[in-house]
């Protein structure tokens, strides 16, 4: 985190502002308090904005210009240019990184606010390993190309106070200094807004006097508050009870895979997942840990009851009208996308009759014509909604559908690799358990996830015995997590085959 303070900008020159931001930040907001800002300290002030492009590809940009009252009426610009801005606000790290590629902050002028915390974008969603750029250097390099800068991690101040980050990057910009207004007056103008103040002015304090050197509080744990029928929640507990049977170091990592697995299914499902834990050496706390993490993966697996499960939640609903800041009692239109195809109705068939279809080209090939076309699915309405419940409460017949017998062989094939290489080889056995990330999503990326998983696991009959085994495995891995294609994990698996 990097926080210095700025001069204040004359009074009598024409101050340049622009805020870069996605769908969901407050940027407009933000904006509309800079823009009363000006007016309320005497100031002619103009904004405009240039539209992102969706999907996290690009940040909306929200222009401001003020310049003091006086006899002459400034005439303003409508958009910013390189070199020319004297304060850049920016609601992600990496979008101050393209900010300053661009050439909006400049070491002679700009003072920069921006809070350092990540949103992915596509092309690191996209990588089927960790894409993820380095944050690190990008803080780094930002704070070297302005004049001053204020940095730090405004998104957690904000969700601390219940509110959006357009607070706290407002009381970045009133700790700066960059601006000639008294502090009382951006309390005033977040006061005025007459929407979630208390929220807000916490938000903006927390940012006025952020400490960076203040000790960090050390992190808590709290137990899912869960409500329900007595009888469930004694299940409930009897089951987190069991928890202080493995190792304690493991202990937060099973309580959070066996809420995971609850939450998924019920709580029989949350039992079979301590009962596969317990196939491992409860002296090693490590691989514990990994089995925990990676077999409540494998237990949660994505398909077309778990879709529809998440999206007619009530906390999905909440959080979709806070993201998009709808008023109390505003009316919302949404709408979903849906591209299934015969494998998901399949998978979503009774075992024994979805694998007789599959087994069957005319019949797939039949049912894939009639059911593999995009859907869009408005679920603000009765309809829509009530066909996406529907298929959510099939959730308790899950197990008896094609999709789980293949998800249950393949979390079999993964616990028997990972069992059998333990006694002698603890690393390899934690090597093939985190093989588990190599599947992931669904439709064509799940089905090359489980390819490269069986490739890699099908090198063990040669790795097995070697020194460096769990080396080898990890090695073929990260291969696979390499490229999309699987280029580079074959040319690993030729290396491998070269053994023999």
């Amino acid at each position: 985190m990097n926080i210095h303070a700025a001069p204040q900008v004359p009074s009598t020159e024409i101050i340049k502002l622009a805020v870069l931001a996605v769908g969901g930040q407050g940027g407009g907001v933000l904006t509309n308090w800079i823009a009363d800002l000006a007016t309320r300290g005497g100031y002619a002030v103009q904004m405009t904005s240039v539209a992102g492009v969706a999907q996290r590809t690009g940040a909306t940009i929200y222009y401001v210009e003020m310049a003091p009252l006086g006899d002459r009426k400034p005439v303003f610009a409508l958009s910013p240019s390189p070199g020319d801005l004297d304060v850049l606000i920016a609601a992600e790290l990496m979008e101050a990184g393209r900010a300053v590629l661009r050439g909006f902050v400049t070491p002679d002028r700009t003072t920069l606010i921006a809070s350092t915390h990540r949103i992915l974008a596509i092309s690191e969603k996209e990588t089927p390993g960790d894409g993820r750029a380095e944050g690190a250097l990008v803080q780094e390099e930002i704070t070297k190309s302005a004049l001053s800068s204020v940095c730090f991690d405004m998104e957690t101040l904000a969700a601390d106070a219940g509110t959006m980050i357009s607070a706290s990057l407002f009381g970045g910009l009133a700790r700066s200094g960059a601006l000639p207004f008294d502090t009382a007056v951006f309390e005033e103008v977040i006061t005025a807004s007459g929407r979630g103040v208390a929220q807000s002015l916490a938000a903006f304090n927390a940012a006025l006097t952020y400490c960076p050197d203040a000790a960090s509080p050390p992190p808590t744990t709290s137990a899912v508050q869960v409500t329900g029928p007595k009888s469930l929640l004694a299940g409930w507990d009897d089951l987190r009870a069991q928890i202080a049977n493995f190792p304690t170091s493991a202990q937060p990592m099973i309580d959070a895979g066996l809420t995971k697995v609850v939450d998924y299914q019920d709580l029989a499902y949350g039992q079979t997942y301590l009962e596969h834990l317990g196939a491992f050496d409860p002296s090693n706390a490590e691989l514990v840990n990994a089995a925990a993490k990676y077999i409540a993966n494998a237990m949660c697996y994505d398909d077309i009851l778990r879709v529809a499960d998440l999206k007619t939640r009530a906390s999905r609903q909440n959080r979709l009208r806070g993201e998009q800041e709808i008023p109390e009692g505003g009316i919302v239109h949404v709408t979903e996308y849906f591209h299934p195809r015969a494998q998901e109705v399949c998978g979503t068939m009774p075992a024994t009759i979805g694998a007789w279809i599959e087994a069957r080209p005319r019949a797939f090939a039949l049912l894939d014509r009639i059911v593999n076309k995009g859907r869009r699915i408005r679920t603000d309405g009765l309809t829509g909604f009530g066909l996406l419940w529907l298929v959510s409460t099939l959730k308790p017949h899950r197990r008896k559908f094609l999709r789980h017998r293949y998800e249950t062989a393949h979390l079999e094939r993964l616990l028997s690799a990972a069992t059998h290489a333990a006694p002698a080889d603890v690393a390899l056995a934690i090597e093939i358990l985190t093989c588990q990330r190599l599947i992931k999503g669904y439709s064509d990326t799940h089905i090359r996830g489980h390819s490269k998983f069986d490739k890699v696991i099908g090198a063990l009959g040669i790795l097995t015995g070697r020194a460096d085994a769990a080396d080898w495995i990890k090695r073929l891995r990260q291969a696979a997590l390499a490229d999309e294609k699987g280029e580079a994990l074959e040319g690993a698996l030729a290396t491998v085959r070269s053994f023999t």
